[in-house]
């Protein structure tokens, strides 16, 4: 059935793991767009529950999980392919944040983290009592040889906290900033992570797990930003970064290395700076060694959430840019010429008579949705529950195996159409 009036209020905006797919959640409903395209955005799925703030898709796969404002310490999980609900958990207080992974499924609450293993829903972990984390601000590795969680360490501090999802243990603490950190996000292998500070004027990358600053970038200079989001390329060499301003910047990951060519004007000034910095103060050392961005996008409005990513569609490289506003932008990205990105397709994510859109309440800078609503449940520890009828077996109970007749590979394949790349599960 088709969503009726679905409104330009969109609550949500997600990428799945490997940028294939897009997922927003609004007021009336969800959907799920593929990417595959640049002319075209096929809607894969599409659902009227109301008031959705958190979708998630499991890569290409029919996994998906929902959260609704009018129970926001529930957490449902759906076979959306199917159309029907695999399990659902509730928590303690209001879900600011599920994030997902091949093996593990995290599940972030203000002040405590819950770690499920994705074969079965089972709760592995509880990390109860964590910093202050309002924004629901966490990150899993989707790499399975380096499965890290990335979270503040800190509410006054920007450090960074990194957690082995898959022994389930403390690896290390990153201090990044002295401001706390608005957002983090891990490269493809997991052995680099990308943070951001409340400032949101300087972006620094990290070797993982050794926690060495290997890459900084200066975003702006003139005023402090939100950053919302922070994504690398899939082959690492490039990361994006969208913020509450008009302006998307891409940085390129290059090491520093000695020129080899004639010397020249801006050679022998670069040497000179490098040389005076070494008597300034560190802060304005700092300053002159950090990378400015290879390329900018402006948009053509300022003060929403978006998030961005970088993509391979058709074999060719782009900027996917998702506005709370509801449009969707697509840009050229040439890896080998810097400057500005040129667009090459703009879509609205749905449709709607109204030229002046209500726009989310749920913007940059603001705490997440989810921390506002005042019903919460008073349970001590998630309980899970399913749908009757799921199957003959009543559907999957915490704890306990998804039927195993539901999929054709087994209890943890999720793809059961061809249009659907096998996820490859490995045994944990």
């Amino acid at each position: 059935m088709a969503l009726q009036n679905f409104r330009d209020s969109l609550l949500c905006a997600s990428f799945n793991q490997d940028i294939t797919s897009l997922a927003v959640g609004g007021m009336n409903g969800y959907r799920l767009f593929s990417l595959s395209s640049v002319d075209r955005m096929d809607c894969i799925h599409q659902d009227e529950s109301p008031d959705v703030y958190i979708a998630e898709r499991l890569f290409s796969s029919s996994l998906l999980v929902v959260v609704s404002r009018s129970t926001p310490f529930r957490m449902n999980i759906y076979h959306f392919k199917k159309g029907t609900e695999i399990c659902n958990y509730s928590y303690s207080s209001n879900i600011l944040a599920v994030k997902l992974n091949r093996q593990r499924l995290v599940v972030c609450l203000e002040e405590a983290l819950y770690i499920h293993n994705v074969k079965d829903m089972k709760l592995l972990k509880s990390v109860l009592n964590t910093p202050p984390n309002p924004k629901g601000l966490c990150a899993p590795s989707v790499n399975h040889s380096n499965s890290y969680l990335a979270y503040p360490g800190s509410i006054t501090a920007g450090e960074i906290t990194l957690y082995d999802a898959m022994n389930l243990s403390m690896v290390t603490m990153i201090s990044a900033y002295a401001s706390p950190v608005a957002a983090i996000s891990f490269n493809a292998p997991g052995t680099n992570l990308v943070s951001a500070s409340e400032k949101g004027t300087v972006i620094r990358v990290f070797s993982v797990p050794e926690g060495v600053k290997l890459f900084e970038f200066r975003r702006g200079m003139k005023r402090y930003v939100s950053i919302s989001s922070l994504s690398f390329s899939a082959d690492g060499q490039f990361l994006c970064a969208s913020s509450n301003t008009e302006t998307v910047h891409i940085f390129k990951l290059e090491p520093h290395s000695p020129s080899k060519e004639s010397p020249s004007w801006s050679s022998y000034m670069e040497k000179m700076f490098s040389a005076a910095s070494t008597y300034l103060p560190s802060q304005v050392s700092d300053m002159m060694h950090q990378d400015r961005a290879f390329a900018t996008v402006h948009l053509s409005v300022s003060g929403l959430k978006n998030i961005s990513a970088l993509a391979i569609i058709q074999k060719v490289p782009h900027l996917l840019v998702a506005s709370l506003d509801g449009n969707f932008y697509i840009y050229s990205l040439d890896p080998q010429e810097d400057g500005h990105c040129h667009l090459v397709k703009k879509h609205r994510l749905f449709e709607s008579d109204d030229e002046n859109p209500v726009v989310s309440d749920l913007e940059v800078g603001s705490p997440s949705y989810a921390s506002t609503v005042a019903t919460t449940s008073s349970q001590d520890s998630p309980s899970s529950s399913s749908l009757t009828g799921y199957s003959e077996d009543g559907g999957a109970k915490k704890g306990e195996l998804i039927p195993e007749h539901e999929f054709a590979d087994g209890p943890v394949r999720l793809d059961d159409e061809q249009e659907f790349p096998p996820v490859n599960f490995q045994n944990t």
